[in-house]
Parts: C-alpha cells; sequence; structure tokens
C-alpha cells in the first residue's frame, strides 16, 4: 500500500544540462514524491556526499536515499565516482542506480561488478523518461525500505 508521506531524497549526477532539466521536469511530470539535486560530474557527486568543496556546509547525516549516475561525465565518470562509492563503508549502503546512453554489454557488467543497484538506458523521448521516472518511483519510493538514519551512519 502506497505511503502519502514517504518520499525520496535523489542525488543526479550528469554533466549534460538538458538531461539535467529533462530529468527534473520528468520526476515532476510523474509526480514521484522526491527532491532532487544535481551535481555534475563524479568529483562534485563525492564532495558532496562528503560534504567538501562547495558543499562544505552540507549537513553529511542526511544524505540521498538514492543516486542517479551517469556513466561518461568530465573530470571523473561515472565508473571511478562508483567504485569509491561502493569502497566507502557508509556511502556503499546508497543505492546507486545507473541511468546513461551507453548500451554497451562491458559498461553494464563493469557497473554491476562495482555495485551498481540497477542499470537503465537513458530514454530518447521526454515521454519515455516520465515512464521510466514513474517506474522508478514505484519502485525506490513505494516499495524499498531503506536504513533509518541512525543506522545509515554506522560503517559495517
Amino acid at each position: 500500500m502506497e505511503n502519502p508521506t514517504k518520499y525520496i531524497n535523489i542525488l543526479m549526477a550528469d554533466d549534460d544540462k538538458d538531461d539535467q532539466l529533462l530529468t527534473r521536469d520528468a520526476l515532476l511530470e510523474s509526480h514521484v514524491r522526491s527532491t532532487l539535486e544535481i551535481v555534475d560530474d563524479g568529483i562534485e557527486l563525492l564532495e558532496y556526499l562528503n560534504g567538501e568543496g562547495k558543499f562544505a556546509s552540507r549537513d553529511i547525516t542526511v544524505q540521498p536515499d538514492l543516486i542517479l549516475l551517469d556513466l561518461n561525465m568530465p573530470r571523473m565518470d561515472g565508473r571511478q565516482a562508483l567504485a569509491a562509492i561502493k569502497a566507502h563503508p557508509i556511502l556503499r549502503r546508497i543505492p546507486v542506480v545507473i541511468l546513461t546512453t551507453s548500451k554497451a554489454d562491458d559498461d553494464m557488467l563493469t557497473s554491476y561488478d562495482l555495485g551498481a543497484a540497477s542499470y537503465l538506458s537513458k530514454p530518447v523521448t521526454f515521454d519515455g523518461l516520465v515512464e521510466l521516472m514513474k517506474a522508478l518511483g514505484r519502485y525506490w519510493v513505494e516499495c524499498v525500505e531503506f536504513p533509518g538514519k541512525q543506522a545509515s551512519l554506522k560503517p559495517s
């Protein structure tokens, strides 16, 4: 049964400004109860998660529930960022969904080997993206249970 008070905090790492805007609009259109923060590459993603750089004043005890990660970004790509997240004793608990244009088998296998929760290809139409966000919302908001804030602060 749907919980009307439950929502999901999403952090998106993607260097494409159009994809950022389309994803934000698709989440709104799909009525997924969510917040969306966006960073431009893997370095910003790690700085956000660790409260460093321009995110130094961010409360790192409040982490995203889900990361949407593009693979092909400048400075640090999604593969490198995913490896760093999954190597961290606390951050590794955050589910990472790869959302990319790449359909290469090697990218998919590497992503799963590094600990990605899912691998999704970006739809070519806005309507397709809305449908994808609806499905993401149904699963991650309505079905998945996330650890409580206290549990997420303690390394295993």
